[in-house]
């Protein structure tokens, strides 16, 4: 099993993770709001501003504080390898 590090000691696994994205558009701001309903969002930012959003395989829907730039390099890695 693969993880992923989205910040402060938090780890996704790569093989459930369905698409990054960022949260500035109004569709992804709904689906936050409609996972927090759910019960299906999960907040990994430790209170500090959301820069990146995961999308599970799972349904569930990750907030993290680490911008999608950094996040990017980590990805990079697993798609050599994999």
């Amino acid at each position: 099993m693969k993880l992923i590090n989205i910040g402060f000691g938090n780890l996704i696994s790569a093989e459930r993770l369905v698409a990054v994205v960022g949260p500035e558009s109004a569709p992804i701001k709904r689906m936050i709001q409609e996972s927090r309903e759910r019960g299906m969002l999960i907040d990994a930012t430790y209170g500090r501003k959301t820069a990146s959003i995961f999308i599970m395989d799972s349904d569930h829907v990750i907030l993290s504080a680490i911008a999608l730039e950094k996040l990017s390099g980590r990805l990079d890695i697993l798609n050599d390898e994999g």
